[in-house]
């Protein structure tokens, strides 16, 4: 089976770095996008990914909007995407929007390690 592509969306340099090296280590192909709008543009490039991780807080256009210009894409593979949101916004009223956007999974930075990150993800593009 080919190895899985995806889009990481974290400004964040050194856990944007630290996740990518745990992805690539179970086999995964990894892009890193540090703003809203790198992210976007990754989106127009191919291969596309498999499946995008968000955050929410993000220079420029945030997670929020990033997610929302996903979801109304003229293009359906962009728009059907899955998107996990790895972010530590947890209250309920940021879950709840994204959750009413589409997204797969709304991850919590602050409660899980970055392994722990990493099997939620590999379970969802298994």
């Amino acid at each position: 089976m080919a190895a899985k592509r995806i889009l990481l969306v974290e400004d964040d340099e050194f856990l944007g770095r630290l996740l990518k090296e745990k992805f690539e280590q179970e086999r995964f192909f990894v892009a890193l996008a540090t703003s809203g709008q790198d992210a976007l543009n990754h989106l127009l490039r191919t291969p596309r990914p498999h499946l995008v991780v968000l955050d929410l807080i993000l220079p420029g256009i945030n997670g929020f909007e990033v997610l929302s210009r996903i979801r109304q894409s003229q293009d359906t593979d962009i728009a059907k995407l899955p998107v996990v949101v790895l972010s530590n916004l947890g209250s309920s009223s940021d879950i709840d929007r994204v959750k009413k956007m589409g997204v797969s999974d709304y991850l919590v930075k602050a409660l899980l390690t970055p392994a722990e990150v990493v099997e939620k993800i590999s379970r969802l593009l298994a």
